[in-house]
């Protein structure tokens, strides 16, 4: 990643190092058929957003926020943590908490039994940083640096910066607009085989 010479780098990039329920079966079962989620998952999902919600001031808040959410080993340390907040986030506020629904979307895009067509639709949005439906120039950047850390040791001069993207875009826009669509997006990540793997979050 210190350099802009890999003429597929897109595709060989290593992307990843709604209400309130009870764990009871007849509310699972629903979940579990709008999910990749086993009915085991979900209940594991269940018990670990419970725990992350605060109970301090009684009954429990219908979301967590995206701090709580941070807190979580799996997201951690991963650079697109505010990112997938986010984008699985249905707050009304924009502050990407997360309720019950929309943490068991998260872990289900995720899943190892997601489809490459809903991971590949998820990275997408993800690294999308503007949501304008696009991935032009400055959100390939973003995407870059957050992959290699901006650091002195880490961050890459403002030519191989330049380089890089222009072999991103030279290998992904079919159309020649100066930006990657989705479909051009999906269609690069079915040519990457690593991305399904690569592409998980496992509580």
């Amino acid at each position: 990643m210190r350099s802009g010479r890999d003429p597929c780098a897109f595709s060989r990039m290593d992307l990843f190092t709604r209400k309130k329920v009870q764990p009871t079966e007849p509310i699972l079962i629903p979940h579990g058929e709008l999910t990749f989620l086993t009915k085991q998952e979900i209940l594991m999902a269940h018990k670990i957003f419970s725990e992350l919600q605060d109970r301090e001031n009684g009954p429990y808040s219908s979301r967590v926020s995206m701090e709580k959410i941070h807190t979580l080993p799996e997201l951690k340390s991963n650079p697109f943590r505010k990112r997938i907040c986010h984008v699985f986030s249905t707050s009304d506020m924009k502050d990407g908490s997360l309720s019950f629904e929309d943490f068991l979307d998260l872990l289900s895009a995720f899943s190892d039994s997601a489809t490459l067509e809903i991971k590949s639709h998820y990275a997408f949005r993800i690294f999308d940083f503007d949501d304008d439906g696009t991935l032009d120039a400055r959100d390939l950047e973003k995407l870059v640096n957050s992959l290699t850390g901006e650091t002195d040791d880490t961050r890459l001069t403002g030519e191989e910066m330049r380089q890089l993207i222009s072999n991103i875009l030279e290998e992904s826009d079919i159309d020649k607009d100066g930006t990657v669509n989705l479909s051009e997006f999906q269609h690069v990540i079915s040519r990457s085989p690593d991305f399904v793997s690569s592409f998980k979050i496992v509580l």
